[in-house]
């Protein structure tokens, strides 16, 4: 979609956008969204991170997704001036920013996600420009370790978002650096949150969504103490329900396996699952790199034994959503291929 595309659905009449979720677990589903819930949205964040009319906005997201599509709603909202690029892995490139109306000018706000972070700053030229956002929000995928500290130093704010296309973007932001650093998402104001039966956490965001929304990520809930002394529920989360896998009995979260090997594993990788017959699931690694054996050997040491894969796959690339997120439903499906061609 273009960004011309895009304004003329958004001046038609209709009061509603059609939208589809990224599939980070399974298919991208369609989703009607009412176009003032999107203005909402907007004004909270633009007055959550102080943005004022004149400021400038990269759009280098796709217009496809809620993500670039609210860069543009904030734009509208708040009277900022939108810097449009065409969305890349270098979006703070010379050529990109040279579709820019004015590629030098110091850029306000803009929301990336991990990798066009990741690719900036292994560029000093774009390094130096990554720096001097003022507002830089990173979603739509997990950020590790390494980025994390790679941005600690930055002079400017960077927050890490947390939301999904039914809240039509974030409701929630959390500061990767400076004094007010934490590992805990705020949730703007008017928004609640509580966790469900399953530990699941539950947003109750009026302004951007018609009703409670039960969402799969499990959650811890803490009180904040603000700036006022007044105590507000903050939340971190721990996992995915459906990205558990129950092995003869011991629960065992993809994410955490995950994080666990990253610092080890440089090649692509994915933690899935496939049935066994002995254990009802067992944990699968897939991976880019052709050396199974040396990945196993990391396992061993690095793992607990219940969490140890017990098939370790070579794969040539691994399944992604449209905005760079795992898609965990095509990964599980080719462990299954592989399994099944391997046994």
């Amino acid at each position: 979609m273009t960004l011309q595309d895009f304004l003329s659905e958004w001046q038609n009449d209709c009061p509603q956008l059609l939208v589809h979720t990224s599939g980070s677990t399974g298919k991208p589903k369609p989703l009607w969204v009412e176009k003032q819930r999107m203005l909402n949205s907007a004004r909270i964040t633009c007055d959550f991170l102080g943005l004022k009319a004149g400021d400038t906005a990269l759009l280098c997201m796709p217009l496809d997704y809620i993500a670039g599509k609210m860069v543009v709603v904030r734009c509208i909202e708040r009277n900022l001036r939108l810097l449009s690029v065409t969305p890349s892995g270098h979006p703070l490139s010379d050529a990109s920013l040279a579709e820019a109306d004015l590629p030098d000018e110091e850029i306000t706000f803009a929301a990336m996600v991990p990798l066009q972070v990741y690719n900036s700053l292994q560029v000093p030229k774009e390094c130096e420009r990554l720096r001097h956002i003022r507002h830089l929000i990173i979603g739509g995928g997990a950020i590790d370790d390494k980025l994390s500290a790679a941005l600690l130093d930055f002079p400017n704010a960077v927050w890490i978002t947390y939301g999904m296309t039914e809240t039509l973007s974030h409701i929630a932001l959390r500061r990767l650096n400076g004094p007010n650093a934490s590992e805990w998402y705020k949730p703007f104001e008017g928004v609640t949150v509580w966790l469900n039966e399953e530990g699941c956490l539950v947003i109750d965001a009026p302004a951007v969504c018609s009703h409670p929304l039960v969402t799969n990520d499990r959650a811890e809930i803490s009180p904040f103490t603000t700036e006022d002394n007044t105590k507000t529920p903050c939340f971190r989360i721990l996992g995915r329900k459906d990205n558990v896998i129950d092995s003869g009995g011991i629960k065992i979260q993809i994410e955490e396996v995950e994080q666990r090997l990253k610092p080890y594993l440089t090649a692509d990788f994915a933690i899935t699952c496939c049935p066994d017959e002995r254990f009802g699931e067992a944990v699968v690694l897939l991976s880019t790199q052709d050396n199974t054996n040396e990945i196993k050997a990391l396992c061993q040491r690095h793992l607990p034994k219940f969490w140890q894969p017990r098939f370790v796959f070579h794969v040539p690339s691994l399944p992604k959503t449209g905005t760079g997120k795992p898609a965990r439903a095509e990964i599980k499906a080719l462990a299954h291929q592989m399994n099944k061609l391997n046994t």
